[in-house]
């Protein structure tokens, strides 16, 4: 079963956030609280919404996405930040079923577009999502600003009141 995740589902989601960090190999990346969690996800001003699946009354695997938007379409989009499915329910069907469910929301709100990232060595994700129909854009590379290197570029800005 898929459904909308609600605040008591937090812990959960949390929980499987340190799994799928410690399955990307970074365990010590996963830093959010539950309290930040929670602001996120259903605060006034909500930046990210979740899915839960369930087997049984167990939460077994999660997606988190947030909506992005494309100049070119001139449409909102949505940006998959983590889909994740316990080991011993993979196989099942859940993953699909996430990815189905946010595949429904951007068809239904006239979203053009559903991405994602997948790391290069991930091969059992990527012949998954493209066993679905899903294309790398090989032609793209991500890049990220974080840390000392962001601080420093944000100290050089002179939009007053960003």
């Amino acid at each position: 079963m898929i459904r909308a995740a609600t605040p008591d589902d937090v812990p959960a989601i949390l929980a499987m956030i340190g799994e799928l960090a410690a399955y990307e190999r970074e365990p010590e990346a996963a830093q959010a609280t539950e309290p930040q969690l929670k602001e996120a996800l259903f605060g006034p001003q909500p930046a990210a919404f979740a899915l839960l699946a369930e087997s049984g009354d167990a939460p077994v695997g999660f997606a988190l996405w947030f909506r992005n938007f494309s100049t070119w379409t001139g449409t909102h989009g949505v940006y998959l930040e983590d889909l994740y499915v316990r080991p011993e329910a993979r196989g099942d069907g859940h993953g699909k079923a996430l990815l189905a469910a946010l595949a429904e929301i951007c068809v239904a709100r006239g979203y053009e577009r559903f991405e994602w990232s997948v790391l290069d060595w991930n091969e059992p994700s990527i012949g998954f999502y493209r066993s679905i129909g899903a294309r790398p854009m090989d032609e793209w590379t991500t890049f990220r600003l974080t840390g000392e290197a962001l601080h420093h570029l944000a100290a050089t800005s002179r939009v007053n009141g960003a």
